[in-house]
């Protein structure tokens, strides 16, 4: 698993655009930044839907006044599905980014089996902080959001 101090993998991931999917270089798009980035097991997902999203939702005011310069919600999605899901929970002014390969969470070491759940492979239920591409705070949730929810990130800022 990704330690703090360390940089945050480069990857080719996906995110809606005006005109359809478009290429996000997390290489590019972290660096000179202080990034929030906080991850689910799956889009439209209950705890996912009904708290962890809509917590962030909710705190974008307060994270960006912490001096966030953005706030990524990620899953391994594909990029419509996690658009879809950008646009029920009124999340536009969040960064929708999907990892449909799972390549990202697994570089960061922080995927999880869940074929129990015809799943597949899945994101463990986690929030970063990114300062410049580095990581420098790492909450992974096991169960619940405690760790992970926008109010236990906003402390961290």
């Amino acid at each position: 698993m990704i330690s703090i101090g360390s940089a945050v993998p480069a990857c080719s991931l996906k995110v809606m655009g005006a005109n359809g999917p478009e290429i996000f270089e997390t290489a590019d798009k972290f660096t000179g930044k202080k990034i929030v980035l906080f991850a689910v097991p799956g889009a439209f997902t209950p705890t996912c839907s009904a708290a962890h999203l809509p917590g962030y939702v909710v705190a974008y005011d307060d994270i960006i006044k912490a001096g966030a310069d953005a706030i990524i919600c990620l899953s391994v999605n594909d990029v419509f599905v996690m658009h879809a899901w950008g646009q029920s929970a009124n999340a536009e002014h969040l960064i929708m980014l999907a990892d449909g390969n799972g390549t990202f969470t697994r570089a960061l070491g922080l995927d999880k089996d869940a074929s129990e759940y015809q799943m597949g492979t899945r994101s463990r239920r986690y929030a970063m902080i990114i300062e410049d591409g580095i990581l420098t705070h790492l909450a992974v949730d096991d169960k619940g959001l405690d760790q992970s929810s926008a109010e236990a990130i906003l402390a961290k800022l």
